[in-house]
């Protein structure tokens, strides 16, 4: 059994069920879901003027390999309609699905990275991934997520969300 750590998000139509959705099908085709962050409202992430995110991270356990995983993530999104357009701009999306970590394996082909290369510097990452695995160590940076969130530079605004529902 693979453990693996996600990144789910979004801003774009209705953020908080495009997140719901997310998580059945994640249930669904690739795994238990062990557990789960709150969810956060967040600022976009390097770009202006696009509306607020909304991140949940997840702990899966799966018997999916780390290629399976991304092949069947990329199709959760696209099946809840996020649109990848050839550009490497962050673009606004209905829903987003991050592979942070995949047991503590270092992943680096054409498909996928792993650690997510980026995490460390984002708040509205480290913040929901401390809530459910603080002292998961980072297995290039041989920091805790913890330690990676107390050492954060980006000072981007991460809040609960709450409910409209």
């Amino acid at each position: 059994m693979n453990v693996t750590y996600l990144c789910l998000g979004g801003n774009i139509g209705d953020r908080e069920k495009a997140i719901y959705l997310a998580l059945s099908e994640i249930s669904q085709l690739v795994g238990k879901i062990t557990s789960k962050s709150k969810i956060y409202e967040t600022e976009a992430w390097g770009v202006e003027n696009q509306q607020a995110y909304l991140n949940q991270c997840i702990e899966v356990k799966t018997h999916l390999s780390a290629n399976e995983l991304i092949t069947a993530l990329l199709s959760i999104e696209q099946h809840l309609g996020r649109i990848r357009s050839l550009n490497e701009v962050y673009e606004p999306r209905t829903i987003d699905i991050d592979i942070l970590f995949y047991n503590q394996e270092v992943i680096d082909n054409e498909l996928l990275t792993v650690p997510h290369p980026r995490l460390h510097l984002r708040k509205f990452i480290l913040i929901p991934l401390n809530e459910i695995c603080s002292n998961y160590l980072h297995p290039l940076l041989n920091k805790t997520i913890f330690n990676l969130l107390s050492h954060c530079e980006d000072e981007s605004e991460v809040k609960l969300f709450k409910s409209e529902r």
